[in-house]
């Protein structure tokens, strides 16, 4: 799309946009510099005045130390969020609060001695900050605290050591749980919400302003949400699925009253997608179709579902858990969706799937629609919230257009920008200053900053930052992905 008219004419293709649509996706002719844009607007968060509109979400490696510090490949991502000229950085990276809760072997871990790394990690955004910006008053940083609980590989990539609520009658099977596996008692439960409270003591003690208390794509929060027929105190009602949350939140409030708290949660979420065998060309997988859930229904198994039809979403309980973090004083929510292990194309709309998915079943601007609608109506619901977006990176050059609209419009309050910072760092400088595009460095959503740790590497933008294009282990990425499409 050549002009911001064929954009708009693509939308109106799609059925996003027009007179009669509930939620149109709507942009601006052209994308303002600061101050005149909406995106340059500050935000006052309790007492703190947040320079801009733009927020850098978590974005993990998989390249940290075996024990948990960050590597030189940790320190320059960092470093680079720093340089963005984002005023919101969410979390910079999940950082589990556990050994075993770790998504992975490289992720950060938040202990005794890693402290002194985060803190390196923190140093290295702030300085790189205050280099290129002159100050970094007005400079708001979290750390995003998680425990990966079904997802949880922390010994070996390519073996899953799942801590799980309850069976998944789907998921289960999807990644080879035995029905006997046993499942977190609620003294572990307990356990892992102690956990929560010393790392935040810890993220108090480095200086993070705030952290961020992860309930999304699939992770141990999230599970909670879902948590229908789980027993006990943790599970069944509404109030018990979200015991956790808020006994975190009283154990970190009565540990560190003066630490803020976010949440980043999945609004919404689908029934679980494969490839279909059937419509596999040319070597590629096939174009993603639900799971078979039929035997499932009412289906009780996922937040932000319709039980009666869970390949729709249903915001009644999302629109309770906002209630519930209004009434407890949480303002800053970043509102996601899905989970990439296994509807990815709700999450992360893109053209090329990751080596482990499938093709895109929607055009992925209808994932992006998606995703600004549902967060537009929690924001109408909810407007005294602070709101961070997601899915923004697949409008590539629009991306301004889009997010400048919303913003003025007050659908949103803050852009958050994923992969796109991979490869186009200082993207929101360049959109503030009113510079041309650099289009070779626009995210593409080639999917191989995730293709690249399914298959054991770290990761990183590998076709557009020369960093890591450079390096070996992009030979070896390219190695993988001719062999895997040659066995195919």
């Amino acid at each position: 799309m050549k002009s911001v008219d064929a954009f708009r004419k693509r939308l109106r293709e799609l059925g996003l946009a027009g007179a009669n649509h509930p939620s149109p996706l709507l942009c601006d002719d052209e994308a303002l510099p600061a101050p005149q844009s909406p995106l340059s607007r500050p935000v006052q968060f309790d007492g703190f005045r947040v320079g801009n509109r733009f927020c850098i979400h978590p974005m993990e490696g998989w390249d940290a130390t075996p024990d948990g510090n960050p590597s030189e490949h940790t320190c320059r991502r960092w470093q680079r969020f720093g340089e963005s000229r984002a005023k919101l950085i969410w979390g910079g990276e999940a950082v589990a609060v556990r050994h075993e809760g770790r998504a992975n072997p490289n992720q950060l871990l938040a202990a005794s001695h890693t402290k002194s790394g985060l803190a390196r990690l923190r140093e290295k955004l702030l300085t790189a900050h205050r280099d290129c910006y002159g100050s970094t008053d007005d400079l708001l940083v979290g750390l995003q605290l998680t425990h990966s609980g079904r997802f949880c590989r922390p010994n070996d990539r390519a073996k899953l050591e799942p801590r799980i609520l309850y069976h998944h009658p789907i998921l289960d099977r999807k990644f080879g749980l035995p029905s006997d596996w046993p499942v977190l008692t609620d003294g572990e439960i307990r356990s892992i919400i102690d956990d929560y409270v010393a790392a935040a003591e810890l993220a108090a003690d480095v200086g993070f302003q705030f952290v961020d208390l992860k309930h999304c794509h699939g992770y141990l929060g999230h599970e909670f949400l879902s948590a229908f027929t789980r027993e006990g105190p943790y599970g069944g009602s509404f109030e018990n699925r979200t015991r956790f949350l808020r006994e975190t939140v009283e154990g970190i409030r009565a540990a560190v009253p003066s630490l803020a708290l976010g949440v980043r949660i999945s609004a919404f979420d689908v029934v679980p997608f494969r490839p279909d065998p059937e419509s596999s060309v040319e070597n590629a997988p096939g174009i993603g179709v639900p799971e078979d859930f039929s035997t499932c229904l009412p289906y009780h198994y996922a937040f932000g579902v319709s039980p009666d039809n869970p390949v729709e979403y249903d915001l009644t309980e999302t629109f309770m858990l906002l209630q519930c973090l209004n009434d407890m004083g949480i303002r800053l929510v970043n509102v996601s969706c899905g989970s990439p292990y296994y509807n990815p194309h709700i999450q992360r709309p893109a053209l090329f799937p990751p080596s482990d998915g499938y093709q895109p079943p929607e055009d992925p601007l209808v994932g992006v629609a998606r995703q600004i609608a549902v967060t537009r109506r929690l924001k109408e619901r909810f407007p005294n919230m602070i709101l961070v977006g997601t899915g923004y990176t697949y409008l590539q050059e629009y991306l301004p257009h889009v997010a400048q609209h919303i913003v003025r419009e007050g659908h949103v309050d803050f852009v958050g920008v994923g992969r796109m910072v991979l490869s186009y760092h200082d993207l929101p400088a360049d959109i503030l200053r009113g510079n041309a595009f650099d289009r070779k460095r626009i995210c593409r959503t080639f999917s191989d900053c995730t293709t690249g740790p399914r298959r054991g590497l770290i990761s990183g933008c590998y076709p557009l930052d020369a960093y890591y294009k450079a390096s070996e282990e992009a030979k070896t990425l390219r190695s993988l992905k001719a062999k895997s499409t040659r066995n195919e």
